[in-house]
């Protein structure tokens, strides 16, 4: 391999080695032969972050080649998987064994490991992430050991290790507490954005998920309120796609493409597609709704917040664009989470709204992003660690109560730094 690259095309690397380990043992023993020679170690998965977090010119571990399913009972719920494979595989063989997942993201090709090591999340008023799932861990430490952690066995390492940003070891397998397969109703409505923002406590609390995108340079929202129900009523083939690919998709890249080449016609679109959005209701399986295809790339930057703070946060939000000159077409978009208990979790302590904005692939986001992030500041933000941001050591360890607590570990497991790189040297500082 000579050059590698992310999914959205931002970030890039030219490692020294390259290696698809298979089985725990084997990338044990590829960690000892890097470490043995001074070459630093990182584990890549699909390449959807857009940070450099699993940037390295030493060894690069991709684990496309250890991805199988080791376990699942559908009595307990219980199911291990090895950390390369992709979370639309797990959903798969999980509705196979008539189980799935709490909780997902909107976007399903990241790894287990990748999404669990970011913080990935969905959005939910009682359900958090999908690391907030996790109820034991495998790694391979620096010094080649493979060591397992739970709750119960090395629970220091386990509770870091949920959200360890590739810092602690490598994961090998993750076990999940998967529950019987469910199905949701999904309502898709538009809505003024003010009316959302004046309720918005109330929606979180009457949906077991509830989210909505908000338009720039316009007053309209999207609202998407997903709750369980026992019957399914899926989409048609046809409205489907129109909705999902034709429309969210192919419709929705060409707008952008418009956008990118006159600017100046992007609020005028926007307003054409806050005029044009229409309500839908349907159920189906939990993975379908969770998750639907993302083919249009962006760069994306996404802070979390106390969710008490979104509405006013928001309103501020709103003048953005307009007070900097900028035009911007991808919506913005607001999920919750519960309150979780894991140190680098961003919903750590705290119950949490998430704000998320996007530009177009190969646009400038630097003063839009830059001022979000400046916004979110005040009520002590922080930021997606796959996603994109300016944070550093000593302003996170201000904004995570147990940041020094993650220090100590990583220093006992990885004394040397073999996992460090330049964005872990930023933001966790040196070993």
């Amino acid at each position: 391999m000579s050059t590698w690259q992310n999914w959205a095309g931002n970030q890039a690397m030219s490692p020294a080695q390259v290696a698809h380990p298979s089985g725990a043992e084997e990338i044990a023993q590829t960690v000892k032969e890097a470490a043995a020679v001074g070459r630093r170690v990182k584990a890549i998965g699909s390449g959807h972050s857009f940070t450099s977090i699993g940037l390295t010119d030493g060894l690069l571990l991709q684990l496309d080649r250890h991805d199988r399913l080791l376990s699942a009972d559908a009595t307990t719920g219980l199911v291990t998987v090895e950390a390369g494979l992709p979370l639309h595989q797990l959903n798969a063989l999980l509705m196979e064994r008539g189980l799935g997942l709490t909780n997902m993201g909107d976007i399903d090709v990241q790894t287990v490991a990748g999404a669990i090591s970011t913080g990935t999340h969905g959005t939910g008023r009682d359900s958090g992430s999908i690391a907030h799932q996790v109820v034991a861990l495998e790694l391979v430490l620096a010094d080649g050991s493979i060591v397992s952690c739970s709750r119960a066995e090395r629970p220091e390492l386990f509770e870091m290790a949920r959200v360890g940003l590739g810092a602690l070891g490598v994961v090998s397998s993750v076990t999940f507490q998967a529950e019987k397969a469910f199905a949701l109703r999904a309502e898709d409505r538009p809505m003024p954005l003010d009316e959302v923002l004046e309720g918005f406590e109330d929606l979180v609390a009457a949906n077991e998920h509830f989210e909505f995108f908000w338009f720039p340079h316009t007053r309209m929202a999207l609202t998407k309120r997903n709750n369980r129900v026992t019957e399914l009523e899926p989409l048609s083939r046809t409205r489907a796609w129109v909705d999902d690919k034709l429309l969210s998709n192919h419709v929705f890249s060409l707008t952008c493409r418009l956008g990118s080449l006159a600017p100046r016609l992007i609020p005028g679109i926007n307003k054409i597609v806050a005029r044009a959005l229409t309500a839908r209701t349907y159920s189906d399986l939990a993975p379908h709704v969770f998750t639907s295809p993302r083919r249009v790339r962006f760069c994306e930057m996404e802070y979390a917040i106390p969710r008490a703070d979104l509405p006013a946060v928001f309103r501020e939000l709103v003048g953005l664009p307009e007070r900097l000159g900028e035009h911007i077409s991808f919506p913005v978009e607001v999920r919750v989470a519960p309150a979780d208990d894991i140190p680098l979790s961003t919903a750590s302590g705290r119950d949490t709204a998430y704000i998320a904005v996007h530009v177009f692939r190969g646009t400038r986001y630097d003063r839009y992003f830059n001022a979000v992030e400046s916004l979110v500041a005040g009520v002590g933000g922080r930021p997606h660690w796959g996603k994109l941001h300016n944070l550093d050591a000593a302003e996170l360890q201000r904004r995570y109560p147990r940041f020094q607590d993650f220090q100590a570990v990583r220093r006992s497991v990885d004394p040397q730094g073999l996992f460090r790189n330049a964005y872990l040297d930023k933001v966790l500082g040196p070993v």
